[in-house]
Formats: structure tokens, C-alpha cells, sequence
């Protein structure tokens, strides 16, 4: 041990519990060290630290981290009165950051902080901070309509800023770069930022003309350039896509399984273009199923060090926005000669599995092939098939109606294997935005997951689960999509949350198994809570990423799992591919395993941030495209569910899932008081309460566009159920009508049928923003 690397290691550790006083014999037992050279080496670098004031001994004699002077790094979360936090760790309460503190740092920027007040568990206050020094800007850029006014202190105009963080900035062009008109949205790279003196406004340069403010569709164009998107492909990779050739040669089959007499078919939504998985199943002589997933072989086109592959890494994943798909690879490739296009031969990466009546897999083989799609199928016409037994539909596809029947049960096996090991079901409404020609929305319709969706989502789940089983026990460097056990502490205040409810739990929160889990949404399923429960479980878990650890995959309740399914549109799948076809070609040693090893990391957080980015980019549209709806029905009742209740207000949520806020200002028949444990608002006089999952009826009364806000009133507040709750103490939450302002917006992922409500990131960040945004500091985090 060298005391520079013991002083770390002790830091860390400190750093896990900063409020926890240690023994030089626990902190032994937590470094794993043992015998008198450790302890005596330990000694001497507690010794060292204390001096450094890194350290400080209690009253007891014993060791805990001096928080007080503390510099750590973390990322900063502004709110638009001008204070913030910084989260610098997930399992740690976020430190508060006075407006005098913020050394006008910005939202997202990643800062380091000095802890000024340590947090105090008897009163409820966590930690205060104040930036010392701002690491890295989130923004490098804002996007917006280029205007002139009168108060353009001197310079060419203004960029119109609409993004929710930024409103409180003003942005002044330069006169260096572009000339831009009035009119115009323009990117602006930002050259000053917000200082001493000018706390109110960035300087900045235009470095593009995306549009006219007029132009159809340039409203989803500004929230693709605000968040970073790279929405057109550059020339020199469309022309590398433009010399691969549209048909299979006979020298790119070689080495491949030639499948082309099997029964494979694509299932896909109406609308899809890049088909990537195509199925088949029979069942065998001993009673088992064969299932065969095949997947597009992205990877024998994307080469490494290519353009198209630099492309691709830089992009991540497709991104599906309301009225189009922003794709990971050109189109030549995505709808061409990588989509599995019925009656087309085309190379692919195959997972053939063999799996008894107890939904197991006893066999398998990973191997690449060449096939050929019998059918191209719909998730409708499969419906029509398995659910409703249309006539028409069965006489259409006469000669595939009995592999349906056979997927079908098949998909019940898996499913019920799923649950039987504890994966998580969250039954979420998912909506369809129809946009006429101009982009203006005109309704918004629930989509319906039948048989198909799911059947489909049960055998890529399968492929997905086999793969990485493969690899893992192979030793072979690999990616893997994690979803981690969520943190003890977390786990804790569900079960103490739970509790208000007389739900009773079994398991130890610090050793979860999501069994646990899956019996709680059961003891709640169709009860008035089960909308409370299953959004603070939500709140509970983590969130999934990828990495080259195989850390398993907690909401599925699966020890490895991975992306291999779709490659067309996300880059770990890709990488998979490349991954298998390199341990096919050159076998598991330690040569092959050198080649990638060091790169799986790198991969894995770039895609994760990548992933992040769209499910932003995907949140924002909805949302706004959802407030432009509501645009035109203002005035309108609705019947709605009440889907969070903060201190300031509560969000309601349609029949058609538009989310807006009745805010507690405008809850005018009573004085309403937050009750935290119960997640309610009372009213002190009346006892009216209103709860998560509680039906409404609201009346629109206004609606920002520009905000992709949605203000709501309660319609016949005197119709709402009365409660004897009541608040533990006035001071401690009670904010009634003086309650904070309107926080963040749900996040409205889209999810992805084909792998699991888990196949997206499943973090619920409307609690999180909510907090930040509306809390009062002095309230722990959720």
C-alpha cells in the first residue's frame, strides 16, 4: 500500500458516509485491510489527513469526513429565482446553492462546490454549498429567432430564447459571423457567459441559419439544435453509404448459415421503415420451442474508423420526434440493404435458443447468417390474428396463422418465467401525436400494446438475455444495459412511504430483489394508492445504462442482459455485433480480448449520454406539441387524474396523457396544506384532499406554447373527497397558497416495445425536477 493510494482510499470511503464516525478498525473492516502493518499505515494516514483538514476526529476519538471546506464536483441545477442545487452524488442529498453562491453558473453546468453547512438530519436540512469554480459549460451553444429591439445594448439583435433553464437569459449577437434577419432561427455560439457584470445575459456569435420562424415543422428543429442533435448527415458519409452495394454478393454470404428456407417474418408498427429483427418459432420433437431471433448485420457495413461508423458513434441512437425520426444511419442503409425487406436477402446476425415449457433457454447458438423475410407483418394484422381471429386476416396469411399460435404461447411461457423470477411491470399510457401537413397537432390518441407488441418484446428480451449470458460466462470483454439494485437508503423511505398505506413489506432494503417489488404493485393493483405507489417506486430505482461491467438488470429481474437487437438505431447494439463477430473470427483469448477491451467504457458512456440526450429531445416534443394542442381547446373540460402532488400545486394528467399544472395559488376554495408522507394536499378548513391517482375534472385556462406549460382549474372543487390527514407541523411544509412555482414536466418517454419498458432509461426525472424547482431547500430529496 502507498499512502497516496491509502489517502484515497480512506477519502473515498469517508466520502460514502460523510456523516458516519469511524473506528481506525471499522475504516480497516470497510478497506478490506487487516494486521498490524495495515492498522499501523491506516494510522498514520488518518494522521496526514487531519492535518490536511480533509479529516477531522469527534469527541469520541473517532474519524469522519470535515465537509466544511470541502471542495467536490457535481452538477449544478438551476431554478428560475436565481438559487440552485448540485447533485454530486446519487446516494447523497443535493446540496442547496444560495443566489449569492452560484458564481452565475448555469443549468447543467458541472461546477465544484464547497460545502459552507453540512446537512442536519434532526432538523431536516441538508447540505448548503457554494461554487467555487465551473468546470465545464453545459451550453455551448442556444438556438432561437434572431430580433431586433430598442434594448439591444449596442449590438446587431437578439436571439429569442425559449428553453425553460434559459428564460430568465437575455442573448445579444455580435456583429462578427453571420448577418442574420429578423425572422431567421439561428444557432449562436455563446462567447461570454453570464459574469459579475452582466449576471442577466450571454454574448454570442450566429453560426447558422436553420429556418424562417414561419417555416413548417422549425419548432421540433430548434429543440433537435438545442439539444445537440446532428440533424443532417454530412455529405462525404451519405456518399460512403452511396457505395455500398444494394444486393448481397455470393463472397459476403461465405462463412454465413444460409437460413433462407426457414419461416422468418418481420412484425413492426404500420409506419416502420428499418425493420432489424425478423422471428421464427416451431415446436420440437421433446416438447420445447425453437426460437430463432435474427437480427440486421449493421455491423458487416459500419465498419471501424469508418465515416459512417464516426457518424454513428457520434449520434448514438435514431431519435423519434412527432413527425419524424432523426436516424443513426443514412437511409440508404436504415431502409435499404440493413431493413429486412420481405422477399430480400440480407446478411444478419442470428440467436437461435431452444426453450422448454418452463420459459428457459437449454440451448443456443449465436452465430451470423443470410435469410430471406416471408412476410412483412404488422402488430395490427398479428393482433387481428391472435386477439380478435379476423376471418380475413387468417385467410391472408393462412400459411403462417399456426407459427402465430405457436409465438403466442410461447410469449405466454416467457412472460410468465419473467414474472415468476420478479421482473417489474409498469403498465404506462403511451400516446400518438397526429400532426397535420403544417405540423400542427390535431389529436392525440393512446397506443394499445396487444398480443404482437408484447410477444415481440418477450423474444427480443429472450435474444437480448442470451447473448449477454454468452459472453459473460465466456469471460470476453463486452457491453452490457444494466439497471442496477436501487440504493438502500431509497429503498427505506418507499417502505416507510408504503407503510401510510397499511402496506406491509418483506425484504431487506439493502439487498432489494425486485421480487419484492413486483408483490408490492400486486397488493395494490386496482386499490385507489396504486397510482402513489407505483410513482414513488419509480422514484426508488435507478437508471439503466450501459457499461462493460455485466451488473445485471434489476427491473427485469436478469442476471445479464444486453442490446442486440436493434442496430440499425442504437450504437451498443452495433458494437455487440462487431463484438461477436470479432470473438467468432479470431476465438475468446487474450489476444482477441485486448483488441476491444480498453474501448467498452468509453462506448458505454458516450451511448448512455447519447440516449439521455434523445429521451430530452423526445420529452420536449411531446410536450410541446401537447401544450400546442391544448392551445385550442382552452376554455374546455376534461376528466383528468391527479399523477403528482407537490407543494405547490399538483400535476393532472388527461385521459389522452397531456400533463398540466393546477397550481396552489389558484386552489382558491381553501387554505391547502402538503402532507409529505401521504404525498397530499388538504385543505385546513374543509378537509378536501386531493392524492395521487385521484379522478378530476379540470377546465383549461391557459396555455404557453413557448413554456409547453398547461395551466388547469379544479372543476366542483366542493366534490372533492374530505380526509382527516393532517400535516405534522404548520412550519414544517404547509405552503398553501404561497406555494412555490411551477416546477418541471413529466418525463414522457417514449418506450421501446422491443425490449422492455426497461429498454429506455426508466428514471423518473418529474420527481427530481419538480424538487428542484419547487422545493424549499430545507426538505430532504425523494
Amino acid at each position: 500500500m502507498e499512502d497516496n493510494s491509502l489517502k484515497q482510499e480512506i477519502h473515498a470511503a469517508l466520502q460514502k458516509f460523510p456523516n458516519r464516525e469511524f473506528s481506525v478498525e471499522e475504516l480497516a473492516d470497510e478497506l478490506g485491510y487487516h494486521g498490524a502493518n495495515a492498522f499501523k499505515l491506516i494510522v498514520q494516514s488518518l494522521a496526514v489527513l487531519e492535518r490536511e483538514k480533509t479529516v477531522m476526529v469527534t469527541e469520541t476519538g473517532n474519524f469522519k469526513l470535515n465537509v466544511q471546506g470541502e471542495t467536490i464536483e457535481g452538477t449544478f441545477h438551476a431554478n428560475p429565482k436565481g438559487f440552485g442545487f448540485v447533485n454530486y452524488d446519487e446516494n447523497l442529498e443535493d446540496a442547496f446553492i444560495a443566489p449569492d453562491n452560484t458564481l452565475q453558473a448555469m443549468n447543467g453546468d458541472t461546477v465544484q462546490i464547497e460545502i459552507v453547512r453540512r446537512a442536519d438530519q434532526n432538523s431536516g436540512k441538508g447540505p448548503e454549498g457554494k461554487v467555487v469554480n465551473i468546470v465545464e459549460r453545459n451550453y455551448e451553444q442556444v438556438v432561437g429567432e434572431f430580433t431586433r429591439t430598442d434594448d439591444d445594448h449596442g449590438y446587431v439583435g437578439q436571439v429569442k430564447l425559449k428553453e425553460k433553464k434559459l428564460i430568465n437569459y437575455k442573448f445579444y449577437v455580435t456583429g462578427v459571423g453571420l448577418k442574420p434577419t429578423p425572422g431567421e432561427v439561428i444557432t449562436a455560439e455563446i462567447t461570454e457567459y453570464p459574469n459579475a457584470d452582466h449576471p442577466d445575459y450571454m454574448v454570442g456569435i450566429a453560426k447558422e441559419v436553420i429556418g424562417s420562424v414561419d417555416d413548417p415543422g422549425i419548432d421540433i428543429l430548434q429543440i433537435v439544435y438545442a439539444h445537440d442533435i446532428p440533424a443532417q448527415f454530412p455529405e462525404d458519409v451519405l456518399q460512403e453509404a452511396d457505395a455500398i452495394p444494394e444486393e448481397i454478393s455470393e463472397e459476403e454470404k461465405q462463412g454465413r448459415e444460409d437460413i433462407t428456407d426457414q419461416t422468418l417474418v418481420t412484425i413492426d408498427g404500420e409506419s416502420s421503415k428499418d425493420l432489424d429483427d425478423a422471428v421464427t418459432v416451431w415446436k420440437l420433437p421433446n416438447g420445447n420451442y425453437h426460437l430463432g431471433v435474427h437480427i440486421a448485420d449493421v455491423s458487416h457495413y459500419v465498419k471501424p474508423g469508418s465515416l459512417l461508423d464516426e457518424e454513428a458513434y457520434k449520434r448514438g441512437t435514431s431519435v423519434y420526434l412527432t413527425d419524424r425520426v432523426i436516424p443513426m444511419l443514412p437511409r440508404r442503409l436504415s431502409n435499404g440493404i440493413c431493413s429486412l425487406n420481405e422477399g430480400e436477402l440480407r446478411l444478419c446476425m442470428s440467436c437461435d435458443m431452444e426453450i422448454n415449457p418452463a420459459g428457459n433457454v437449454v440451448n443456443h447458438r449465436i452465430h451470423p447468417s443470410v435469410m430471406k423475410s416471408k412476410a412483412r407483418m404488422t402488430y395490427k394484422a398479428v393482433n387481428d390474428i391472435l386477439e380478435a381471429h379476423d376471418e380475413n386476416t387468417m385467410e391472408r396469411y393462412k400459411d403462417l396463422v399456426p407459427m402465430f399460435e405457436e409465438m403466442g404461447e410461447l410469449h405466454k411461457i416467457l412472460y410468465k418465467q419473467r414474472r415468476r423470477r420478479g421482473a417489474i411491470d409498469f403498465d404506462d399510457n403511451e400516446s400518438e401525436i397526429i400532426v397535420d401537413e403544417t405540423g400542427h397537432p390535431i389529436d392525440i390518441k393512446l397506443r394499445v400494446r396487444g398480443t404482437a407488441e408484447r410477444m415481440i418484446e418477450s423474444f427480443m428480451l429472450a435474444a437480448n438475455e442470451t447473448v449477454a449470458e454468452h459472453y459473460c460466462k465466456a469471460h470476453a470483454p463486452f457491453i452490457y444495459r444494466v439497471h442496477e439494485t436501487p440504493d438502500g437508503e431509497r429503498v427505506k423511505n418507499f417502505f416507510e412511504f408504503l407503510t401510510a398505506f397499511g402496506v406491509e413489506v418483506k425484504g431487506d432494503p439493502d439487498h432489494l430483489k425486485p421480487k419484492v417489488l413486483q408483490n408490492v404493485l400486486k397488493k395494490v393493483a386496482g386499490k385507489p394508492e396504486e397510482p402513489a405507489v407505483s410513482v414513488m417506486m419509480l422514484r426508488s430505482l435507478k437508471q439503466a445504462r450501459y457499461t462493460d461491467q455485466p451488473l445485471g438488470h434489476f427491473g427485469l429481474g436478469a442476471e445479464f442482459y444486453t442490446h442486440f437487437t436493434s442496430p440499425i438505431r442504437r450504437y451498443p447494439d452495433t458494437t455487440v455485433h462487431r463484438l461477436i463477430h470479432h470473438y467468432e473470427d479470431n476465438g475468446i483469448n487474450k489476444e482477441s480480448k485486448a483488441k476491444y477491451a480498453g474501448l467498452l467504457e468509453e462506448i458505454s458512456d458516450h451511448s448512455s449520454k447519447a440516449e439521455r440526450r434523445s429521451i430530452d429531445a423526445e420529452r420536449d416534443t411531446d410536450a410541446m406539441k401537447k401544450a400546442e394542442y391544448m392551445a385550442d381547446h382552452i376554455g374546455e373540460e376534461f376528466d383528468a387524474t391527479v399523477s403528482s402532488v407537490l407543494k405547490f400545486g399538483m400535476f393532472i394528467e388527461l385521459e389522452n396523457t397531456v400533463e398540466g399544472l393546477v397550481h396552489i395559488s389558484r386552489m382558491k376554495d381553501d387554505y391547502y396544506e402538503y402532507i409529505e408522507k401521504y404525498l397530499a394536499l388538504v385543505g385546513r378548513n374543509t378537509h378536501r384532499t386531493y392524492r395521487i391517482g385521484q379522478p378530476v375534472r379540470v377546465k383549461v385556462v391557459n396555455v404557453d406554447v413557448d413554456q409547453s406549460a398547461v395551466d388547469f382549474d379544479i372543476v366542483n372543487p366542493e366534490d372533492t373527497p374530505m380526509s382527516k390527514l393532517k400535516p405534522e407541523s404548520h412550519s414544517n411544509g404547509a405552503h398553501g397558497r404561497g406555494g412555490r412555482n411551477n416546477g418541471g414536466r413529466r418525463n414522457n418517454r417514449r418506450n421501446d416495445n422491443k425490449n422492455g419498458k426497461f429498454g429506455r432509461n426508466n428514471n423518473n426525472r418529474h420527481s427530481r425536477n419538480n424538487n428542484r424547482n419547487g422545493r424549499n431547500h430545507s426538505n430532504s430529496k425523494h
